[in-house]
C-alpha cells in the first residue's frame, strides 16, 4: 500500500480516504453521534414521503416541494455517511477513482439542488401570503414539476464540470485524501498541475449558485414582511408569520453552516484540518436530520397525520 501512495501515476486505480487525521483513536466514538443525525435523517425524510403521498390534504405546492427536499436530503447524506461510517468502524479506506469522481458529484450536484429548493419554496410562501387568491391557478401541479426539473438540470449541468475537470489532472503525488469523503477541492489539490480552473470554477459556481437563490430568497421575503406588517390585526400577523417560520428555520440551517464550511476551507488556512472536516460532515447530516422535524414540529397537517398513524397502530 505504501508504494501505491508515493509512485508516480496519472490516473490512480484507488484514492485512501484517511477519515479525521490525528482523531483516529477516537473514530468510533465520533461514529455514534454521526450515525443516530444520519438513522434520524433517514426516518424523518421517509416520514414526511409517506406521510404526503397517504394525505390528500398535503398534495399542495408546498408540500411538493417539501418531498423534493426530502429526496434531496436523503441523497446527499446517503453520498456521504455510509462509506464514512465503514471507514470508522472497518478501516475500510479505499475508494475507486472513478467511485470518487462520483461521489464528489452527488455531493456538489444536491447541494445545488437542496437551495434551489429552498429558492422555490421561497416562492410559494410568497405567492401563498402576497396573492392567495391566485395562489392554485399560479403554482399548479404543472408549474411546481417544470420548477423541479429546472432545478434538477440547474444542479446537473452546473456540477457536471467538476468531475471531468478532475480526472483530466495527472496525479503523481499521492493518493491520500485527508477527508471522510471526496471533497472536490480535497481531491483536486492532490493533483500535480495548475487546478486554479477546478478552482475557479468552483468558487464562480458556489457564489452565483449561492448569492442568486440567497438574492430571490430575500426578496421573496421582504415582501412577504411587508405584506404580513401591514395586515390589520396582531393575531392575523401572527398567524400568517408562522406559517413561514418553518421555512426560515429550514433556510438557516442550511446556508449558515454551508457560508462557514465553505469560507473556512478556501480562506481560513489556520483552522484544524480535524475541525473542518467534522464541520463538512456535520453540515451534510444536520440539514437533512432537522428539516423534517423542524417541518414536523410547525405543520400541524403533518402532526395530525403522525398522531394518526401511531394511534391506529397502537390500537
Amino acid at each position: 500500500m505504501s508504494d501505491s501512495n508515493t509512485t508516480d501515476f496519472t490516473n490512480p486505480s484507488t484514492f485512501i480516504l484517511l477519515g479525521v487525521p490525528g482523531l483516529e483513536v477516537a473514530h468510533v466514538w465520533i461514529s455514534i453521534p454521526f450515525c443516530t443525525m444520519y438513522a434520524l435523517a433517514v426516518l424523518g425524510n421517509f416520514t414526511i414521503l409517506f406521510i404526503v403521498k397517504m394525505e390528500p390534504s398535503l398534495h399542495g405546492p408546498m408540500y411538493y416541494f417539501l418531498c423534493m427536499l426530502a429526496v434531496t436530503d436523503l441523497v446527499l447524506s446517503t453520498s456521504t455517511l455510509p462509506k464514512t461510517l465503514s471507514i470508522f468502524w472497518f478501516n475500510s479506506r479505499e475508494i475507486s477513482f472513478s467511485a470518487c469522481l462520483t461521489q464528489m458529484y452527488f455531493i456538489q450536484c444536491f447541494s445545488t439542488m437542496e437551495s434551489g429548493i429552498f429558492m422555490a419554496m421561497a416562492l410559494d410562501r410568497y405567492v401563498a401570503i402576497c396573492d392567495p387568491l391566485r395562489h392554485s391557478t399560479i403554482l399548479t401541479n404543472t408549474v411546481v414539476a417544470k420548477i423541479g426539473l429546472a432545478v434538477l438540470l440547474r444542479g446537473c449541468m452546473l456540477v457536471l464540470p467538476y468531475p471531468f475537470l478532475a480526472r483530466q489532472w495527472p496525479y503523481c503525488r499521492t493518493n491520500i485524501i485527508p477527508h471522510t469523503y471526496c471533497e472536490h477541492i480535497a481531491v483536486v489539490k492532490l493533483a500535480c498541475a495548475d487546478i486554479r480552473v477546478s478552482s475557479y470554477y468552483g468558487l464562480s459556481v458556489a457564489f452565483f449558485v449561492i448569492g442568486l437563490d440567497v438574492f430571490f430568497i430575500t426578496v421573496s421575503y421582504t415582501q412577504i414582511l411587508r405584506a404580513i406588517f401591514s395586515l390589520p390585526t396582531k393575531d392575523a400577523r401572527l398567524k400568517t408569520l408562522g406559517t413561514c417560520s418553518s421555512h426560515l428555520g429550514v433556510i438557516l440551517a442550511f446556508y449558515i453552516p454551508a457560508l462557514f464550511s465553505f469560507l473556512t476551507q478556501r480562506f481560513v488556512h489556520n483552522v484544524a484540518l480535524h475541525f473542518h472536516i467534522l464541520f463538512a460532515n456535520v453540515y451534510l447530516l444536520v440539514p437533512p436530520m432537522l428539516n423534517p422535524i423542524i417541518y414536523g414540529v410547525r405543520t400541524k397537517q403533518i402532526q395530525d397525520r403522525v398522531l394518526r398513524l401511531f394511534t391506529h397502530k397502537g390500537t
